[in-house]
């Protein structure tokens, strides 16, 4: 059975946003979110192996810490939350709330929906598989929580309602790897 992409995924680091159960912005990582990454242990690197990183600090600043050299990668971004940006949880119209967190095609922050991101990442995944068609390669990525619990859902080919389901850590990594057309975790 030959491998084809070998992809590490590992969530940035705490932030104050996360802390406080408010929507995250562009924020960079909190004084613990600075332990946690400097704690993590030590990623297999190889020669070729792509780094890459989310656009925004938290998730720069997370690769960083790690020892990377990570180049920024736009499909890694974090779910677009629209006008919630920054909003704590007890802020928003409880209504709306529960249709975004049970209708993944609704998005009434009026940023991203939740398939919408799955749509995203999905591409990215096969993007990593076209590149990958005339040799294996090797790929860590520090993005968010949203592309991580997105990436797991494609994997395993399981519905979007399932989306919140999936718990993900400040600096949890969860492991993908592709063979014969097929992601498989190591968790």
């Amino acid at each position: 059975m030959t491998e084809v992409v070998r992809l590490a995924l590992v969530a940035h680091a705490m932030t104050d946003a996360m802390a406080a159960g408010r929507f995250p912005a562009d924020e960079p990582l909190s004084d613990l979110g600075r332990r946690q990454a400097k704690t993590v242990a030590h990623l297999d690197l190889r020669g070729d192996t792509r780094q890459l990183a989310g656009p925004e600090r938290r998730a720069g600043q997370t690769a960083k810490l790690l020892g990377l050299s990570a180049v920024t990668e736009p499909s890694l971004a974090d779910l677009d939350c629209g006008y919630w940006q920054g909003q704590a949880l007890e802020d928003l119209r409880p209504q709306d709330l529960q249709t975004w967190l049970t209708e993944p095609a609704r998005a009434p922050h009026g940023g991203e929906s939740i398939l919408d991101l799955i749509e995203r990442v999905a591409d990215w995944l096969d993007s990593l598989t076209e590149k990958a068609a005339s040799k294996p390669s090797r790929a860590v990525a520090v993005t968010h929580p949203a592309v991580i619990r997105a990436a797991v859902l494609v994997a395993l080919n399981i519905p979007p309602k399932s989306f919140w389901r999936i718990d993900v850590a400040p600096v949890s990594r969860v492991d993908m790897n592709l063979r014969q057309d097929r992601w498989t975790l190591r968790l």
